[in-house]
């Protein structure tokens, strides 16, 4: 949606004299403009953050899955190898234990898992049974009542790592890492820490070797107790219940600890094998109890207080925190996915539609052509740049105008050169600084005709465009008509990005609302409106900083109906800086949010207003607050994919986004009648322009939840725009770099 450029400030804000600032304003807004970044990037930061402390509790990042093969085992002392399967290491210490006969240590490792772990749990407590959990720090830091739950059932809990990589691998510090990791997570879920450590891909005492035993000889430095295993169930081979069983049961009455899994796949084998299993030995006279129990030591779980238990509850928080933003994100790059595809396959349909019915050769508005004189209003600030290219264009009309230069307060001599051109049907109305609304007020009550044009100061008309812009009144029921807003200033790359906003997302939305009868935006720089029309709703409003879409709003729900003229073309000067753009799209979005804040009673209400509140109002403030709200998120998960995810099939999704919106943009660009080259920056302009676009929306949301108050703001104007294509330029260059900067 084209809007107008915005006027200067309303007479309750103090100028100090042309272009001039005191300094200590200008120090003062220096030192506050960072501030509009600050919630935007606060916000995309912490979205970031859970991200990627979801990424890291996933094992996506900072993961690493290899595994070293077999090595030599010449500097593993051979009473290790030939001992249990706990191996103490702590204190300088090397020696092994085994578990007592007819005593069975059940050990669970990877989990807990929010499936298999409860079934595991359940059937452990029908049988009175206890076991030892080696759970990794990931798992518990995302299933923390788990854990809590194997305390409370009288279960041991020992340390898997955080993210079970092979240590053999990691240098010192990343074991440490890994162990401290995995006890911040106990400490949060149970409020306890373990003595007892398995490392991954561990197997009998006898496996150990040249690799390993150092990583063994170290943990043990940092008081831990390695349990690796004598009795290997393979379950997850899922070599059936009965094999399970046979590989679990140990030879002749001899004690056990039994390896099993709660964790990394289906399990419901391993469940199934241990209901049978558990009674089967218990009638045998085995007792499965803890490791610590079936050795007569003290119990290898102590419980943590204070700074220790608080840094762990705080882990669990954010944790969770992150998994649920993850899934808030998740729900909205899916509710993102169908705005987009609804809206892309809308604009293509309906687009195609109003092409095919307006391009009929025999389509016409009403019974006869629109001949009769029309006024078209001028509202000028400080336009001295170009507001004689704009009257110029104006006198090439082809259909018959009255124009009226509403001179708002300028004090650049824009009223004075416009008089001073001499020109027939031109005149200038003057007034103190009051803004757009009341500007283009005043000349509708100086219009002499019952057509009203309206346009901005720095924007420039086709000899045609007015006559095409004015031939729907022909039909009776018209209130309004959108005319084809064109950025005049293409070259640059922000002027090109503009320009594929405007002919994609602005004009081909045009038309599908068109045929939908639920324009939400005449354009401030083209358009029309039947004064009777304007008169029955009280005229230009200055409720909202988008007085083109409140007035919009207010005709639908009048009755009337608003069309779209794709030959009415305009010329407009867009933003050249980012810091203009910033400004402009930061008071359009507000503005837009004030007008369906302002008409949301047509929800409720009957006739045409009900049929715009419930049909019209949806589909603006889905397709242009929510949708480009969360559209960033595409590119959020694209960045977080290529990083850390699967790059391929992320950067192949990305693609396919990205080619519908090619599709979208070069049949807007034929439909239109453009040349395709500048589509050549679409994929940066998704990017990056977007990205902008985005953090804009942000802020506007964040100024609309916070009561904040945008004042009414021009932006410097340079006259680049000097005449529509065909038509002789009148150029005006501009005096330094510093006019185009906005002012305010």
């Amino acid at each position: 949606m084209s809007r107008s450029s915005r006027h200067g400030p309303a007479p309750s804000a103090p100028r100090h004299g042309l272009g001039t600032t005191p300094r200590r304003a200008r120090d003062v807004r220096r030192r506050r403009l960072p501030l509009r970044f600050l919630l935007p990037v606060l916000v995309l930061a912490a979205m970031m953050g859970m991200l990627m402390l979801r990424g890291y509790v996933h094992s996506e990042i900072l993961a690493d899955h290899r595994i070293r093969p077999e090595a030599a085992t010449d500097k593993v002392p051979q009473k290790i190898l030939d001992g249990g399967p706990v191996i103490d290491t702590r204190s300088g210490r090397t020696t092994s234990l085994g578990v007592p006969d007819h005593r069975l240590v059940l050990t669970f490792d990877d989990g807990p898992d929010p499936t298999w772990t409860p079934k595991v749990l359940d059937v452990l407590k029908a049988n009175h049974a206890h076991a030892v959990f080696f759970v990794t720090g990931t798992m518990a830091s995302r299933y923390p009542e788990l854990v809590e739950r194997m305390v409370r059932e009288g279960h041991e809990v020992g340390l898997h790592t955080f993210s079970h990589p092979d240590l053999s691998y990691q240098s010192k510090s990343r074991i440490d890492w890994e162990l401290s990791q995995n006890q911040l997570a106990l400490e949060g879920a149970a409020g306890i820490r373990s003595s007892l450590f398995r490392p991954p891909y561990s197997s009998f005492a006898d496996a150990m070797d040249d690799k390993s035993w150092p990583v063994t000889q170290y943990v043990g430095t940092r008081g831990y107790i390695t349990v690796v295993n004598n009795t290997d169930s393979e379950d997850w081979q899922k070599p059936g219940v009965a094999e399970i069983i046979r590989r679990a049961t140990p030879k002749g009455g001899k004690g056990a600890i039994v390896l099993m899994h709660d964790s990394g796949g289906d399990r419901h084998q391993t469940v199934q094998a241990l209901a049978e299993f558990l009674p089967r030995l218990q009638r045998q006279g085995y007792a499965f109890q803890n490791l610590t129990e079936a050795l007569d030591a003290p119990s290898a779980n102590t419980p943590v207080t204070g700074l220790d238990l608080w840094k762990g509850k705080a882990w669990i928080f954010l944790v969770q925190a992150s998994e649920k933003t993850t899934d808030i994100l998740v729900v909205g790059i899916a509710i993102i996915g169908v705005l987009v595809f609804t809206r892309f396959g809308l604009m293509l349909l309906l687009s195609a539609l109003h092409a095919r019915r307006v391009r009929r050769k025999d389509f016409r508005w009403g019974a006869a052509p629109v001949t009769e004189p029309v006024t078209v209003l001028v509202p000028a600030y400080n336009e001295a740049k170009c507001i004689e290219n704009t009257v110029n264009s104006l006198m090439a009309s082809e259909h018959p105008i009255e124009i009226i230069v509403i001179d708002d307060g300028s004090g650049d001599g824009t009223a004075r050169i416009v008089e001073d051109m001499y020109l027939p049907n031109v005149r200038v109305v003057r007034q103190t600084n009051a803004g757009k609304p009341a500007a283009l007020n005043r000349g509708l009550a100086n219009a002499g005709h019952d057509i009203i044009v309206m346009m901005d100061g720095d924007t420039v008309f086709e000899p045609a465009t007015v006559r095409e812009l004015v031939q729907p009144f022909a039909d009776p029921k018209v209130g309004a008509v959108a005319g084809n807003a064109k950025v005049g200033n293409r070259d640059s790359l922000i002027g090109a990005w503009q320009h594929i906003e405007y002919v994609m997302g602005f004009n081909l939305d045009r038309r599908m609302y068109d045929l939908m009868r639920c324009m939400p935006t005449i354009p401030g720089a083209v358009g029309a409106f039947r004064r009777t029309a304007l008169e029955r709703v009280g005229g230009m409003s200055d409720d909202t900083l988008a007085e083109d879409t409140d007035i919009t709003m207010a005709l639908h729900r009048d009755g009337w109906r608003v069309v779209y003229a794709e030959n009415a073309r305009a010329w407009t000067e867009a933003p050249e800086s980012v810091q203009q753009l910033w400004s402009q799209r930061y008071r359009w979005c507000y503005g837009t949010m004030q007008a369906i804040w302002k008409h949301r009673r047509a929800l409720i209400e009957r006739g045409p207003s009900g049929r715009f509140g419930r049909v019209g109002l949806p589909l603006v403030s889905l397709f242009m607050v929510l949708a480009p709200l969360l559209a960033p998120l595409i590119d959020v998960f694209l960045l977080y994919g290529v990083v850390f995810g699967p790059t391929q099939k992320t950067i192949v999704a990305w693609l396919g986004v990205l080619t519908i919106q090619a599709v979208c943009a070069a049949y807007a660009f034929r439909l239109d009648k453009e040349p395709m080259t500048h589509l050549i920056s679409l994929p940066l302009q998704q990017i990056l322009y977007r990205q902008l676009m985005y953090v804009v929306l942000l802020q506007s949301w964040i100024t609309a939840l916070t009561g904040g108050r945008l004042r009414w703001q021009k932006l410097r104007r340079t006259g680049v725009v000097g005449a529509a294509p065909g038509s002789v330029p009148q150029q005006r260059a501009s005096d330094s770099g510093n006019e185009r900067r906005p002012v305010g």
